[in-house]
């Protein structure tokens, strides 16, 4: 990825600029640079008074400054149960910022505070020891010995039973 042009090169080049020399398109050619770029920098220049490069700060902006994030932090101290749409209009009207429910939250996050207002105490399906396992209880015990689970029938004898063979598509044994 192409470096930007250092400070030092913008300084030298507007001071040329400044003493009248030549014009942009002239001082392009004499640096090297492009007409495009010395407009920029001159245009820059004009706007902030700075020759130096301005940082880029990436990210979105936050509308909310220092102080209306520390009015913020003060209404949540005093009455910590205010609620989103609550400090939507209390920024709005307080302070005159405008932001949405979702910016709130994310100022919010910011700054550290919670919107959980109840302090964490002992609830009900919360112990200080763990519970047994549950075990599962069955109705009779199971005989794993190929009996079957009731009196008087062994195991897969209800196959001789037509009536329970009997079902739609299914035929009784002879």
């Amino acid at each position: 990825m192409a470096k930007p042009y250092g400070d030092d090169l913008r300084r030298k080049f507007l001071w040329a600029y400044d003493q009248g020399e030549e014009t942009l398109e002239e001082l392009a050619d004499r640096f090297l640079v492009s007409v495009g770029w010395a407009k920029k920098i001159s245009a820059q220049r004009n706007r902030n008074g700075q020759a130096e490069r301005v940082p880029h700060q990436p990210g979105r902006k936050w509308r909310a400054g220092a102080e209306a994030q520390r009015q913020v932090m003060d209404w949540v101290a005093s009455q910590p149960d205010l609620t989103l749409a609550q400090l939507q209009a209390k920024l709005h009207s307080e302070a005159g910022v405008s932001l949405s429910l979702g910016r709130i939250w994310h100022l919010l996050k910011k700054l550290g505070l919670r919107l959980k207002k109840v302090t964490p105490r002992g609830r009900a399906g919360q112990r200080s020891q763990p519970r047994a396992p549950r075990r599962v209880r069955s109705a009779h015990p199971v005989d794993l010995t190929g009996a079957a689970d009731f009196p008087g029938r062994e195991w897969r004898h209800d196959l001789d039973d037509a009536a329970l063979c009997a079902g739609p598509g299914r035929k009784t044994p002879p």
